[in-house]
């Protein structure tokens, strides 16, 4: 009998030491003691934390093909902000087209990333 494995989560998010923000160190804090929760929460999970540069679908398609997902996090940062509405319009679609089987969670911060997942995992 083999162990039941643990769900697998990937946050997108974007990285704050790659954008134009004076509070760039408390928000990568905030990140990762959400980042950190996940394993709390019995998940493994992986990141994808990107700038606002040309490689942006790169870097997504990259993690999404990177190894079969559960469920995936967009994060605020991506989500919420008017002018990045067709970004988060586009990483949906990539989400849909690149990983089918998960299900897709939103986060309010970067703390509760991980509650966010398990709130999906749970309904799935």
């Amino acid at each position: 009998m083999t162990a039941p494995t643990a769900p697998t989560v990937l946050l997108i998010g974007f990285d704050p030491h790659r954008l134009p923000i004076p509070d760039a160190d408390a928000l990568a804090a905030s990140i990762r003691r959400g980042f950190d929760r996940f394993a709390d929460l019995g998940m493994d999970a992986g990141q994808c934390l990107v700038g606002v540069d040309d490689r942006i679908e790169a870097d997504i398609v990259a993690a999404l093909g990177s190894r079969p997902w559960d469920c995936v996090v967009i994060g605020g940062g991506i989500r919420k902000p008017p002018e990045a509405l067709e970004l988060f319009e586009h990483v949906v679609n990539l989400v849909r087209r690149h990983a089918p089987q998960a299900r897709i969670a939103f986060n309010t911060s970067g703390e509760d990333s991980a509650d966010a997942a398990a709130r999906q995992l749970a309904a799935a």
